[in-house]
C-alpha cells in the first residue's frame, strides 16, 4: 500500500473569549490508500475536530498535513474545497438528506455540484443505490424510508463521486443494531473495492470492525485501541 496521507504534531487550537483552548495537542498519524481505521474516543476527546482537519473542512493552527502528497497548509481554499468535492465523501450520524427531494435527487446532489451532466447524473445515482441494496427505492422520499435505508441513501451519495476517501462520523449512531451492523458489513465491502475508510466513533464494538484502531483522548492520539 502507498502512503494516503501523513500528519506530524498536528495542534488546533480555537479562541474562547478570553481563553485559547487546544483541542488536539500534537497529532501524528500515518493513514496508507486502501486502509480501514478507526478513530475512538469519547464526547469532546477531539475526535470530530479531528476528521474535519482530514477532511479540510478545517486547518490545524500548526503541524504538517500532507494528503496524498500535497501539503494541505499550502492549498487556497478554492483548492481545498475542490478536494472536498471531488476525493472526500462524508458520511454523517444524521444522514443529512433533502428533505423534499427523492433517493435519486439526494445522491446526484453531489454530481450536480461538480458540473455532471444531467444523464450520467442519473445513470450514476442508480448505480450507486443499487450498489447499497435501494434497487427498489429510488423515488422513494428520506420520511418514507427507514433510518438503515436513509444512511444507505447517505453512502450512496457519499460515493457517488468515486472518492478517494470516505469519511464517517458516528455512521451507525442513530440506528438500531441490526441496521447499524449492515452499514458496518457495508463499509468492509466498500473496504474490499478499495475504498480508504475513516470512521470516527465512541463505540469500542464499532471501532473493532475497522482493520485498524486508534484511541483519541483529550486531544492526544494513543495507537493501537484494545
Amino acid at each position: 500500500m502507498s502512503e494516503f496521507f501523513r500528519m506530524r504534531d498536528i495542534v488546533k487550537q480555537y479562541q474562547m473569549g478570553d481563553e485559547l483552548q487546544t483541542v488536539l495537542k500534537g497529532i501524528s498519524l500515518d493513514i496508507q490508500s486502501g486502509e480501514f481505521i478507526s478513530i475512538l474516543g469519547p464526547s469532546g476527546s477531539g475526535k470530530s475536530t479531528l476528521m474535519n482537519i482530514i477532511g479540510c473542512l478545517d486547518v490545524p493552527t500548526s503541524g504538517e498535513y500532507i494528503l496524498r502528497g500535497r501539503a494541505i497548509a499550502d492549498l487556497s481554499p478554492k483548492q481545498l474545497a475542490e478536494i472536498r468535492s471531488r476525493e472526500v465523501g462524508f458520511i454523517f450520524q444524521s444522514f443529512q438528506l433533502l428533505p423534499r427531494v427523492n433517493a435519486m435527487r439526494n445522491v446526484e446532489l453531489p454530481l450536480v455540484y461538480a458540473g455532471v451532466p444531467a444523464r450520467e447524473r442519473s445513470k450514476r445515482a442508480e448505480a450507486m443505490l443499487e450498489r447499497v441494496g435501494l434497487e427498489d427505492k429510488l423515488y422513494h422520499y428520506p420520511n418514507q424510508l427507514s433510518g438503515g435505508q436513509q444512511q444507505r441513501v447517505a453512502i450512496a451519495r457519499a460515493i457517488v463521486t468515486q472518492p478517494t476517501l470516505l469519511l464517517a462520523d458516528e455512521p451507525t449512531g442513530a440506528l438500531d443494531q441490526a441496521n447499524g451492523k449492515a452499514v458496518l458489513g457495508l463499509f468492509k465491502e466498500l473496504n474490499e473495492e478499495g475504498h480508504t475508510i475513516i470512521m470516527i466513533t465512541h463505540d469500542l464494538n464499532n471501532a473493532r470492525q475497522a482493520s485498524r484502531v486508534v484511541n483519541i483522548l483529550d486531544g492526544l492520539l494513543l495507537e493501537e485501541a484494545v
